[in-house]
């Protein structure tokens, strides 16, 4: 370590502190704290390692300062954010860009210069008067080719609870990589706080991310989305590293199906926020790996994946006994965890939007003292828990843990899911033809409606491809390329399929039942070990009745009709032709986009005119049964 930075450190940490830094020896390490904390000036530091003692002081200081407040289940505590901070700020969210470097307009960048310019006028002294937390993590398992090692300075001790749940521990990680290790950065102040402990200064909220540095900043904010760095901002970090290197970062869960014989085959899935993802990763009787982040490599002609996360940041509206138990069983026993933004009655329990029970009559939430039928300013009436109220909780107190979370190897892949919402267009669940269609028409092509895990008006359709267009940091066509190449070589690349539980009939009602999701995994999962027949419809490969007739009943014990499968499976031709005219437009405006990716909605387009004229606008799933395959 050179001298000037060891007095640095010396002089701002203390001996212990310094001693925990030295252990490491990373020079770049060094070199980064020295700067940041001499910008941040913080009245004293302290660097948690991976020893329970540390962990167990920033869980105290959480506590302490008031950003999280106790439950009367042993264990768990509440947090509350800014009333105006309760989702992603889009707006203010940016990719920092060199001259020189351009990507698509549907994602928000700024000129690296200028905006370090302004983060720089936000930092100085913004943790005076503050203790700095300095921690450690270990993005994917440990002792991993997967494994990215990151640096988090934050003065929230409720950012760094929330990173303890739900990342591993890093500390030895750095050590083991040694003094070469490249490793994320992440920068994050609260600011000054309100006397609720929320954040005062929105006008001055920045969520930012530097490519070339591999370094987040984050101010003036406290919910996780934004603050939780190693999260979708580390995503933006990684997705330009596996770009470069190929391999892919996806907003993907990871989660073992069982089939005959308990055999397991392993899926990824991608669906946008409030699409059903935390509950798909969370079936009853199948195992979960992750349920929001994954690395994907290819290790000897098979694709391998990894929860990047130990966690889960959940959405908690709608959580209830019956249709979640197995989150319910752990929201309700004293494991570790925080809840965010929802309403806790007088005797110290928590209330959400969906919860099984009566509301509350008052309580304790996001806006202060809650009653029935209370307002905001604007006169909107506050509800008892926000939409976008958070759990944030260990994966190990789920009982449907899979025993190869943490296999340094990951987990072989059978099969890749696709899902938004999606009221008229896409039926249940449908398999690609090939890598290519999979990829183009299920992963680039998918669209979702908005809901309030963002900020701005829900209920609009947007584009959204993979279901990870807010996270990218290189061209969407770029990213769908990397997609494409990651599995075109490979003798036996997973299959490929859609799913859409939020189809409506022609009177605005579901058709899929919550948990109708089981059956269409099983099919899955049949369909990757070659033991059911599919129907080759023009948009892909659909499901017999006879095979979803017995999954109903020996896993729902649901009668499943022939008018049930009619309506739910019938190919509605003019709207994927609508689809597909939206999808072609937007590719149109986009930067370097592989020809592929028109060919492959040009045959579709074909495909579907053909039949238009043939069967007309709806396809029954009966007519198409001679096209069994």
């Amino acid at each position: 370590m050179p001298h000037s930075h060891e007095q640095s450190l010396k002089e701002r940490l203390g001996e212990d502190n310094f001693k925990k830094i030295q252990g490491i020896g990373n020079p770049s390490l060094n070199e980064f704290l020295v700067k940041f904390i001499e910008i941040l000036n913080p009245e004293k530091v302290f660097v948690c390692t991976d020893e329970s003692a540390d962990i167990q002081y920033i869980r105290e200081k959480a506590l302490r300062d008031g950003e999280e407040q106790e439950l009367a289940i042993p264990g768990q505590t509440v947090h509350y954010d800014n009333y105006f901070d309760q989702a992603r700020d889009k707006k203010n969210t940016a990719i920092l860009l060199p001259k020189g470097k351009r990507l698509d307009r549907v994602i928000t960048t700024l000129d690296r210069e200028t905006g370090l310019n302004d983060i720089f006028q936000i930092l100085p002294n913004i943790m005076k008067g503050k203790e700095l937390l300095i921690r450690f993590f270990c993005l994917g398992p440990t002792n991993s080719h997967f494994s990215i090692p990151a640096v988090q300075l934050t003065d929230s001790a409720y950012v760094a609870h929330s990173e303890d749940l739900l990342y591993r521990k890093g500390y030895q990680e750095f050590i083991r990589q040694g003094s070469g290790a490249r490793f994320f950065k992440f920068i994050h102040s609260q600011g000054e706080l309100d006397e609720r402990k929320s954040c005062k200064n929105l006008d001055q909220r920045r969520v930012y991310i530097d490519l070339e540095e591999d370094t987040v900043y984050c101010t003036n904010t406290q919910y996780g989305g934004n603050t939780i760095g190693l999260k979708k901002l580390a995503m933006r970090l990684a997705i330009n590293r596996g770009s470069q290197e190929g391999w892919l970062t996806e907003h993907m869960l990871v989660m073992g199906i069982r089939g005959p014989q308990n055999r397991l085959t392993y899926f990824t899935g991608a669906f946008p926020s409030l699409c059903g993802k935390t509950s798909t990763a969370m079936l009853e009787g199948e195992n979960i790996v992750g349920d929001d982040i994954a690395y994907l490599r290819k290790v000897k002609d098979e694709v391998r994946a990894v929860n990047v996360e130990r966690g889960i940041f959940g959405i908690i509206m709608g959580i209830n006994s019956k249709d979640d138990p197995i989150q319910w069983n752990a929201l309700h026993s004293p494991n570790e965890l925080i809840y965010s933004n929802i309403l806790v009655t007088p005797d110290k329990q928590a209330f959400w939007m969906g919860k099984d029970g009566e509301i509350p009559s008052k309580g304790y939430n996001h806006s202060g003292e809650w009653y029935p039928g209370k307002t905001d300013s604007t006169g909107k009436e506050i509800p008892p828990s926000h939409p976008n109220g958070r759990f944030t909780i260990s994966l190990e107190a789920m009982r449907n843990l899979d025993p190869a979370v943490n296999d340094p190897h990951g987990v072989k892949i059978g099969g890749i899911v696709y899902g938004g919402r999606d009221a008229d267009t896409s039926i249940p669940v449908e398999e690609a033809f090939n890598w290519s269609h999979g990829i183009i028409i299920k992963g680039a092509a998918l669209e979702s409606e908005t809901t309030a895990a963002t900020l701005g008006k829900a209920g609009v359709r947007e584009f959204n491809p993979m279901s990870n267009l807010d996270f990218l940091s290189i061209p969407v066509g770029k990213y769908v390329l990397n997609n494409l190449d990651f599995g075109r070589n490979l003798p036996a690349a997973p299959k490929i399929f859609s799913v859409n539980y939020f189809l409506l009939d022609h009177h605005g009602k579901f058709l899929n039942e919550k948990n109708d999701k089981k059956i269409w995994y099983k099919w899955m999962e049949l369909r990757v070990n070659r033991e059911v027949d599919a129907i080759q419809t023009p948009t892909g490969r659909i499901p017999l009745y006879e095979d979803l007739k017995p999954l109903f009943k020996s896993i729902l014990n649901k009668t499943f009709t022939e008018q049930n499968y009619l309506q739910m499976f019938t190919i509605r031709v003019q709207e994927n032709l609508s689809k597909i005219e939206r999808i072609s437009e937007i590719y149109r405006n986009l930067l370097d986009v592989p020809s592929d990716v028109f060919h492959e909605l040009d045959a579709q387009r074909t495909r579907l005119q053909s039949a238009l004229k043939r069967f007309g606008k709806y396809i029954s799933p009966f007519t198409l049964r001679g096209n069994r395959i």
